[in-house]
């Protein structure tokens, strides 16, 4: 029986995926798995019992990646789950950055009396836009949600060159090849007349959009930002704004300097905030917890590498160590000196961890249990777990 705490409204679709047979729902605070969309658990103390942290969406602030890859808990997200949600408001946003909808909107409420028609024929030359068909849209980023609004934009029109070193292969695939991919960000930037950007917070990527960035953009270029509020030098967009070196922003983050401003749209972040978009995240994030936790194989995770592995016998060891060498060895002597035969193994590193499954034989609890703490001795393991295959008895 696995335990699982959840934060937030997690939908009830999602939960539905762990069986009342074999998982308890916030029935314990010292659980095997977490579910959350935005606690912040950078203030939690975890427990040893905790194996995995499961977030309903794609970015992971919220969670101590560092803390918790040293005490071997693996955090998951989704990505790709919310990625039609945001696209969606991404090319609602680029219409909005096209033809003034709010101001038209918000003037005809304005008015009073009869003959409103003619005086909204009268005055609508007051609300006259351009169209996105025939101009170019830059995309910083080609990961689920880029590659979707790359591709739709071709659809409305648009010439779409793209930026992104480290697309995969999945998405590269998906990506139409009137997308033109580029070499360069400053490309990117000294040729669009629209730019949006859709990378990961990083250390690497904070403020990637800088003073420096923003000279290069094309005079009166917008800017759409609905990634991540912190990908941008705020201060170099409102200073790019008020010099019309950019002729608008729009993002999903709100910041007080922005408010005031007429050539900016400000949402309440609203990017995954439509029902299917929860519910996808919801499926996705127990689905894969559950996989994780059943089975030992890992995919989506943001802080060790995919493994997966059938499993085919009676016990499996899930071991998590520091990336250093002859660990893979040290395990297999561990089990050698129980007279333990091997018979399936996989291991991956990322960074500096890996991750080691290891198939074996049934065999007798208390032999197991002393060949858990024997590899657990060795320095560098940072967690063992055995996994039994219920199916085999």
């Amino acid at each position: 029986m696995y335990t699982i705490k959840t934060y937030n409204a997690i939908a009830e679709e999602g939960l539905k995926k762990f069986d009342v047979e074999n998982y308890q729902l916030n029935q314990t605070d010292d659980p095997d798995g977490i579910v959350l969309r935005s606690q912040n658990l950078h203030d939690m103390k975890f427990s040893s019992q905790l194996k995995a942290i499961a977030r309903a969406g794609a970015g992971t602030n919220n969670i101590p990646i560092q803390e918790c890859t040293e005490k071997g808990i693996v955090v998951f997200n989704t990505p790709g789950a919310n990625a039609n949600a945001v696209k969606e408001l991404v090319l609602a946003s680029l219409l909005l950055a096209v033809r003034p909808i709010i101001e038209g909107v918000e003037w005809v409420k304005t008015l009073e009396g009869p003959d409103i028609d003619k005086k909204v024929e009268a005055e609508k030359k007051r609300f006259v836009g351009s169209e996105l068909a025939g101009k170019q849209l830059g995309v910083i980023g080609l990961g689920s949600i880029g590659a979707m609004v790359a591709n739709d934009a071709y659809r409305l029109g648009m010439d779409v060159v793209g930026y992104d070193p480290y697309v995969s292969v999945d998405t590269a695939w998906s990506i139409s090849s009137r997308v033109k991919r580029v070499l360069s960000i400053e490309e990117v930037l000294t040729t669009s007349d629209y730019i949006t950007v859709h990378v990961p917070l990083l250390d690497s990527t904070r403020a990637m959009i800088s003073a420096e960035k923003l000279a290069l953009i094309k005079k009166e270029a917008v800017l759409l930002n609905f990634a991540r509020g912190e990908l941008v030098d705020l201060d170099a967009v409102i200073s790019a704004l008020k010099n019309g070196q950019l002729k608008s922003y729009l993002t999903d983050f709100a910041d007080e300097r922005l408010i005031e401003m007429d050539n900016v749209v400000v949402l309440p972040h609203l990017g995954a905030s439509t029902e299917e978009a929860e519910i996808n995240c919801a499926k996705m994030a127990s689905k894969t917890l559950k996989y994780f936790l059943e089975t030992g194989n890992i995919v989506h995770s943001v802080n060790f590498p995919t493994v997966e592995m059938v499993l085919n016998f009676p016990l499996r060891l899930a071991i998590i160590n520091r990336n250093i060498t002859n660990m893979v060895a040290q395990m297999s002597i561990g089990l050698a000196e129980y007279g333990v035969n091997i018979v399936n193994i996989m291991n991956k590193s990322r960074g500096d961890y890996a991750y080691t499954l290891i198939d074996i034989e049934s065999i007798p609890e208390e032999k197991l249990m002393d060949i858990v703490n024997r590899i657990k001795s060795v320095a560098g393991i940072l967690s063992v777990r055995v996994i039994k295959n219920e199916s085999i008895k």
